[in-house]
Order: C-alpha cells, then structure tokens, then sequence
C-alpha cells in the first residue's frame, strides 16, 4: 500500500509530518535520487528514501513514553535562545522521540515522548477530543460564576477556546489551587483563559493527557507504556 511521502517519514521517529512537509517543500527529500518539492507524493516503502542525504532509520515498533517535564525546559529540539530543552535532557537510552503536545518552559507534569511523529501529529488532533488534566495554582480573587462560565467555551483575541472544566480544590489566602480540564490544550491555553477572568497563573502542573497519568513519576523521570497496554489504550483507531 503507497501512503503519502511526509506521512512515511513521520512513520520511520525522523520527525512529525509537519516537519517532514517542510523539507519536502524545501527540496531537502529525495526518492530514488530524484528531489521531490511536493507533499502530494505517494511511496510504498520499497524506494531509496533520503532526507538531508541521510537514509531514514527502519521504521521500528511504535513506543510511548510518559515523562515528568521540570520546569526550566523548552519542548523543542533546538531553541534559538539556548535555552535548555526537554530533549537535551533525557536519558541517553532512549532513542529519537517526538512530544505529543508542549509544556511551555514555566510548565511542569506529564508529557508524552513517542518514536513515531505521525502518532504524535494524530493524538494532538482536537478532533480526538483527549481530554487534558491539570492542577493549577492561581493568584487573585476566583470569581466561581466566572470559572462556571468557562464550561461554555470563550474568545480571547479573537481566537475561539473550547470548553473548559475549573473547580476550586484548595485555598489559601490569594492563592488557590485549580483542577482543570479541557480537551484543545491550544498554545498556553490555560494561562490566557486564566487571565482573561482576572487570574495569574503561578503553578501548572499536567496530571493526564487522556488515558495516561501522571501518577507517583518524579520529576526528569521517563517511564514507557508496555506495547500491550499502548495497543489496549489506542485501539484500533490508530495505526501501531
């Protein structure tokens, strides 16, 4: 069966379609020596495939990873600030692995690595609705029929923000902890929101992002979902 040429690199962990796309385009992909400049371009798998003059790894058994991201991190690869990155970072066993969603650098919790880029571009689909669980701790007068009316979704900006759960766990003084849950997780969603109701965000930690938990992990901690329970939880909606 042929599939689309980025959709086959994301498949062999050389990086997300998106990225994969982006070479294309910038002539940076060839197929049996030929260059090829467009995303509409169909392999099965049996060509001389070479991205930056490199041939892609065997495409290997999809993984998952939960991670526990400090705070201090960018999610990215390579930062143009050289900051410290969450892939720098990780124990030199591990092999080339994508994030599933981002932590944004003063964000801490639960974050998923996977070996597989087109598995990373699917589950970040808001179209699979995989609802997002955080604790957060916020700073200001909490206005309950403010945080009820979150429940209906809001615009920030100009920019739409789904529905989103916040029930009032814990306070103390001006501080109160949040547990909040929403299904998008659209760029520092939660602190935009938290914002536009008068609120400052001082703490975010990610306890879930669908069916994986954060649980007992400790901080810079790595731990893989066993290919039995991965299978179990994705089902066959997704291709392993």
């Amino acid at each position: 069966m042929s599939e689309r040429l980025a959709k086959f690199i994301a498949r062999s962990g050389v990086c997300s379609r998106r990225t994969a796309e982006e070479l294309i385009s910038q002539k940076r992909v060839s197929v049996n020596d030929e260059i090829i400049d467009t995303p509409a371009y169909n392999v099965n798998g049996t060509e001389k495939i070479l991205v930056d003059g490199e041939k892609l790894p065997s495409k290997d058994i999809t993984r998952l990873w939960l991670y526990h991201k400090p705070t201090g991190l960018v999610t990215s690869h390579k930062d143009e600030k050289n900051r410290p990155t969450v892939f720098a970072n990780l124990p030199p066993t591990l092999p080339r692995v994508i994030s599933i969603g981002r932590l944004d650098l003063n964000s801490e919790g639960l974050l998923l690595l996977t070996n597989n880029g087109e598995l990373s571009r699917k589950l970040e689909l808001p179209s699979n609705a995989w609802t997002r669980r955080y604790k957060v701790r916020v700073h200001g007068y909490v206005d309950e029929q403010k945080l009820k009316s979150l429940q209906h979704g809001t615009t920030i900006d100009g920019i739409n923000y789904g529905p989103i759960s916040a029930v009032i766990e814990s306070k103390q003084g001006t501080n109160t902890w949040l547990l909040v849950t929403l299904c998008e997780g659209k760029n520092r969603e939660v602190r935009k929101v938290m914002k536009s109701i008068g609120l400052e965000v001082s703490r975010l930690i990610r306890l879930s992002y669908g069916p994986f938990q954060l649980g007992s992990l400790k901080k810079g901690e790595v731990k893989e979902i066993p290919t039995k329970i991965l299978k179990e939880q994705l089902g066959s909606k997704f291709e392993l």
